[in-house]
């Protein structure tokens, strides 16, 4: 019996050193190589070399000067990129359709000169609660109310929009989008 459980512990001790040291070592090698930026988090970073966030990960704005992000329903607080989660509520929930109609009165108090239709993704969650992108539109909604906090042209924010805007991966992957860091970085820049 003996004979049998020798060869198995060796074929154990053997595959976990391979799988659990050698194979780990060897992609991370490779990735800190080939996709150094996306192995360490994609992380933005300022002028003296400061993590302040994810290419990756969504950020709340609030203020009228900034672009918002999409709402995130992560717990126990927004953008938690532990719990990555959608809020599992279907279209007929009445606890959805009421975070709905309050987010749009948020966005039309802060810009209520602003009459057009409110973009879906300022007002839903994305199903892991953490995308950092808005689309096109959502940006584009947020111009004039950013432009007017700021005290720039409306064409200079919409500008900046329009050089944030991600087009789809390979040309036919997604959407086209927004990241909201990044904007709002660029933004910052300005003054």
């Amino acid at each position: 019996m003996l004979k049998h459980f020798k060869p198995a512990i060796i074929l154990f001790a053997f595959l976990s050193v391979v799988t659990g040291a050698i194979y780990p070592a060897v992609v991370t090698a490779f990735a800190q190589l080939v996709f150094s930026d996306q192995a360490n988090g994609s992380l933005i970073k300022d002028d003296k070399d400061k993590a302040i966030g994810s290419a990756l990960i969504g950020q709340s704005f609030t203020d009228r000067n900034y672009f918002w992000s999409r709402p995130s329903a992560t717990s126990p607080y927004p953008y938690n990129a532990g719990a990555s989660s959608g809020s599992n509520q279907g279209p007929t929930n009445q606890a959805l359709s009421d975070a709905v109609k309050a987010r749009i009165a948020v966005l039309r108090a802060a810009d209520p000169d602003n009459k057009a239709p409110v973009p879906v993704d300022l007002v839903t969650a994305s199903g892991s609660g953490l995308d950092p992108h808005i689309s096109p539109a959502a940006a584009e909604y947020q111009v004039k109310r950013v432009a007017a906090a700021r005290k720039l042209p409306v064409e200079k924010v919409s500008e900046l929009v329009r050089l944030h805007t991600e087009a789809r991966q390979l040309g036919i992957f997604g959407e086209p989008r927004v990241n909201v860091l990044q904007l709002n970085l660029a933004l910052d820049a300005l003054h």
